[in-house]
């Protein structure tokens, strides 16, 4: 006896010392929704294959201690079914019609701040075959013949799909295999897209003339239809040939009717012909029919590359393209150049200037310019000449050159843009050239303006002064960093030389660039300068809010730092407590601000605010000060309701207290219980022993009622007052059996329905339902009104025998996988016994059939039990003793009878290893088989500690 109190009282101190109950996180993935197969990969992680199209559903079930947060990731790509780079932080991941490129490894991430977190995995491999593509081709030698005998020719079929297709190629019904003949080949083709196959005829024979099918197939996986297409291979198939019924380049006036085709002029079977445009799509407005497009009151915006393209899945597809230019001209510019072989910068007398005028336009060639000399027709000569494109400068632009310019050349110069003979108008520009009219530019910044200081969110104006004749407009840029303008252009001409920027931000501050414009100036080398803008901005402080928990009595340093700021200075901090002003503004020689609280007391709880200002705004750190118990953290990884009888059960709330040590120690908590859609809550208060970091807690929930769900609410309680309230849901769900455990009820009390599952392959479903939730116009005669308990509350499965269903269809319910093991050397040899409730009432009952689906000998069901006809209004119960060869389910199965007054139903279904006794409710409760070791060791904890504190209490 003194052995075990010493190990008792061993295990007890390494349980307070340590972390108690506090446990990493761990996890697991599992799979609902559409899967096809769920298998383990050559690394032993778990493969979830599902059709494309078809919903993914993913859960991960975490446990530990606090309760795990959980993310999902992807790797090369995203969580979710948008495809940014999201990740999802809930336990299910759920995509709607899945896509080929959303499969690959998805990732669970729980992690509770208690060692490290737990990461698993699942490979998804999204399914799919594409409808196949079949092209004909000849050899090389005989591109330029027709398909006639003695020729070669490839039939190439190719088809994207997961997982690789299988191929047949058939003659007309019959399947062609490799060298079934002399004539025919086939083979798979290197650097090829997709998967493809070749059937190769050589030197065709009159046999080959034939309808030549390709079907592919993904061997039914995830119930994937074969798919095929067929070709019709004649002596007269060739390849598609095109012609235009207009010029490969069309320049057409704003306003035009345009129609284009594409006229077939060979290719068998007959070509189908497609347009597309480039850049962009075609305009909405464009009219496509067959190979002709119509493009009503075109517009310039409607120019581009039109592509036609005919295919016949002969040889290669025949493409015509017509370039469509719809004329267009703006923005008119002219610019001066000085003598450039003396690289002068003024006009001066016996020396060389060039004018020279440029237009935006399409087609750029097409434009005609016209030069006048006070309002005259230029005449070329020997001192006058124009170039028409001007190799000097960007093309399209004219220039007239004045070589050794005498006193009759200052005039006023005119240049004109235009069509000719086109409705487009046309455009002018004049230039007035003399020796005193044409000055160099001047651009200079004001003294005051060199350097601008603007508060953040100000409207500001950047000034640079350019003076000249004519006078150019001013190009501004970012100087000293590789940014874009505010607007988002790398250049920005103002006309004025001010630059307006407005709701100005801390980011746009930094050096700009002024810089004269080429054009509508002299083309000499630019003037700059730069201005400096300095945006002011309120400080960034830290902490922004902060919860501060402490003792009574304790002494407490609250710190606002200021992090960054322009200006970078504290000119004032203010403190307030609950609103209160408790320090008055006064400036800072460090950058933060302090506040001390000498002895925490309840005059010292409350909302402390530190206001700091630079002048320019204020920013605010908020400190939630307080001596209040932290939350208490609920472990969810309680065992399940422990079911007292069929109208009540009990649960055993557990939870720790989180941070017991940061504040005076908690004396009890005050518990509140609603049952849900109600608003009222139940309270009482707990009494406590001193709560510890990481030591389990519990008190026991009795008298809930099945099936109903329970708001619960904890608050710890200290001599401060309450702490933080934390709530949770408890939700009756009665334990079912998972792989490996067994020997549980099902009373259908929850939607997940203790884990059996519809059977895909029967006529219709079963269906869980219960006296408040059946269909009131259901007919009268037939079927439960109560669960088998006979509460209206309770839930149960049943078949509906009402339209549409017909006499001898049936429904199937399957039960989860229920394990098997097996002695040493010995067969399997242990019984189990499967109990459950019925209810056959109604004139048109037909069967209830149960069915056991071993899987060691495939999916061969064995009826072992079977009942027909009425049997009653009441519920009757039922006992199968069986012994099973293998990890076995158990499969209910309700035929429908004669007619609609035959619905079955069952409840209640209890499977338990051993022999069924004569009467099911004289059965002793079943032991339960071990859990984690998480678990184990929380229920040894458990009972030494009350152990513990039994025997401190009789001390």
């Amino acid at each position: 006896m003194e052995l075990f109190w010493i190990l008792l009282f061993s295990i007890l101190h390494l349980y307070v010392k340590g972390q108690g109950v506090y446990a990493p996180a761990s996890g697991q993935i599992v799979h609902s929704g559409q899967a096809c197969v769920v298998k383990d990969d050559n690394i032993s992680e778990r493969v979830y294959t599902i059709r494309e199209g078809d919903m993914l559903v993913l859960q991960c079930l975490v446990k530990g201690h606090p309760r795990p947060q959980i993310r999902w990731t992807k790797t090369a790509g995203s969580a979710s079914d948008k495809f940014q780079e999201t990740s999802i932080f809930n336990e299910t991941l759920q995509i709607q019609n899945i896509q080929r490129i959303q499969g690959g490894r998805y990732y669970c991430k729980a992690e509770n701040r208690i060692g490290v977190p737990a990461i698993k995995s699942i490979r998804v491999d999204v399914q799919y075959l594409d409808m196949p593509t079949l092209t004909v081709h000849q050899t090389i030698s005989d591109v330029r013949g027709s398909y006639y005998q003695e020729k070669t020719v490839f039939l190439r079929c190719t088809v994207n799909s997961n997982p690789p297709a299988r191929f047949i190629w058939k003659r007309g019904s019959e399947v062609i295999t490799h060298n079934q003949d002399n004539g025919v080949d086939i083979y798979e083709p290197l650097y090829t897209q997709g998967e493809t196959k070749v059937l190769k005829l050589k030197n065709l024979r009159p046999q080959d003339f034939a309808n030549y099918t390709c079907q592919v197939s993904v061997r039914n996986v995830c119930s994937i239809p074969d798919k095929s297409i067929t070709f019709q291979l004649t002596n007269a198939t060739s390849p598609p040939a095109l012609k235009l019924s207009v010029d490969e380049t069309l320049v057409v006036n704003p306003g035009d009717n345009v129609t284009m085709s594409c006229l077939v002029t060979g290719g068998i079977p007959t070509p189908v012909i497609s347009w597309t445009h480039y850049p962009g799509p075609i305009p909405t407005t464009a009219r496509v029919q067959g190979g002709t497009v119509t493009l009503q009151n075109v517009k310039v915006q409607d120019s581009g590359y039109y592509n036609c393209t005919a295919v016949n899945n002969v040889g290669n597809p025949a493409k015509k393209t017509v370039n469509l230019i719809v004329r267009a001209m703006s923005n008119i510019t002219f610019q001066i150049t000085p003598d450039p072989n003396k690289d002068s910068e003024t006009i001066q007398m016996e020396q060389d200037v060039k004018l020279s005028c440029h237009v935006d336009a399409q087609p750029q060639d097409k434009v005609n310019y016209t030069w006048y000399k006070n309002g005259l027709p230029v005449r070329p000569s020997k001192t006058l000449v124009i170039l028409r494109n001007d190799p000097e400068l960007d093309p399209g632009t004219c220039s007239l050159e004045i070589f050794y310019m005498n006193f009759r050349d200052q005039a006023t110069y005119s240049c004109v843009a235009s069509f000719t003979g086109t409705p487009i108008p046309e455009l002018k520009i004049e230039v007035n050239l003399t020796r005193n009219t044409v000055v160099p530019p001047v651009l200079t910044v004001p003294k005051d303006r060199a350097t601008v200081m603007v508060r953040e969110g100000s409207r500001v104006e950047l000034q640079c002064d350019v003076s000249g004749k004519p006078r150019p407009p001013v190009l501004w840029s970012r100087a000293d960093k590789e940014l874009p303008m505010p607007s988002g252009d790398w250049l920005v001409e103002t006309r004025d030389g001010r630059l307006r920027l407005d709701n100005v931000t801390r980011d746009m501050s930094g050096s700009y660039r002024c810089q004269t414009a080429r054009f509508n100036g002299l083309n000499i080398k630019p003037r700059q300068a730069l201005v400096q803008l300095n945006v002011q901005f309120a400080p960034i402080v830290d902490p922004q809010s902060l919860d501060v928990r402490t003792r009574t009595g304790d002494s407490v340093t609250l710190k606002c730092i200021m992090l960054k700021a322009n200006p970078q200075r504290i000119a004032s901090s203010t403190w307030r407590l609950n609103g209160r002003l408790i320090r008055s503004a006064r400036p800072e020689l460090q950058d933060y601000s302090e506040w001390q609280i000498d002895s925490f007391s309840q005059l010292s709880n409350g909302t402390y605010e530190c206001s700091i200002s630079n002048d320019v705004g204020t920013s605010i750190c908020v400190f939630y000060v307080s001596a209040k118990a932290y939350n208490p953290d609920f472990y969810y990884d309680t065992p399940a309701p422990i079911k007292k009888d069929n109208r009540n059960y009990s649960y055993t709330l557990q939870w720790t207290q989180r941070e017991p040590e940061a504040v005076d120690a908690v004396i009890g908590y005050k518990l509140e219980v609603r049952q849900l859609n109600f608003q009222s809550y139940m309270s009482k208060q707990i009494q406590v022993g001193t709560p510890q970091k990481g030591v389990l807690l519990q008190h026991i929930l009795s008298d809930l009622k099945i099936p109903l769900s329970y708001e619960v609410r904890l608050t710890p309680i200290t001599n401060f007052g309450p702490g933080d309230t934390s709530m949770r849901i408890i939700e009756y769900s009665e334990p079912y059996s998972y792989p490996g455990r067994s020997d549980q009820t099902c009373g259908f009390e929850v939607e997940k329905i203790c884990g059996f599952t519809q059977d895909k392959k029967d006529d219709f479903d079963w269906t869980r339902q219960n006296a408040n939730t059946q269909n009131p116009k259901r007919s009268p005669n037939t079927g439960p009104t109560k669960d088998r308990s006979g509460t209206r509350e309770g839930y149960y499965m049943y078949i509906e025998a009402s339209r549409p269903r017909v006499p001898g269809d049936k429904a199937r319910l399957v039960s989860p996988l229920y394990n098997v093991t097996t002695k040493a050397k010995g067969p399997y040899n242990t019984p189990f016994c499967i109990s459950f409730y019925y209810h056959m009432y109604g004139k048109h009952i037909g069967s209830l059939n149960v069915l056991v689906r071993v899987k060691s000998i495939g999916a061969l069901d064995t009826q072992i039990w079977t009942l027909s006809g009425n049997q009653g209004p009441n519920w009757q119960q039922a006992n199968i003793t069986i012994n099973p060869r293998g990890p076995f389910q158990v499969v209910f199965e309700g035929v429908r009878g004669s007619s609609y007054e035959g619905d079955i139903a069952i409840d209640d279904i209890y499977v338990a290893r051993g022999k069924c006794p004569m009467n099911r409710e004289t059965m002793s409760e079943a032991v339960s088989v071990k859990g984690s070791s998480a678990a184990l060791s929380l229920t040894i904890y458990t009972v030494l500690l009350a152990l513990f504190s039994t025997a401190l209490f009789h001390r």
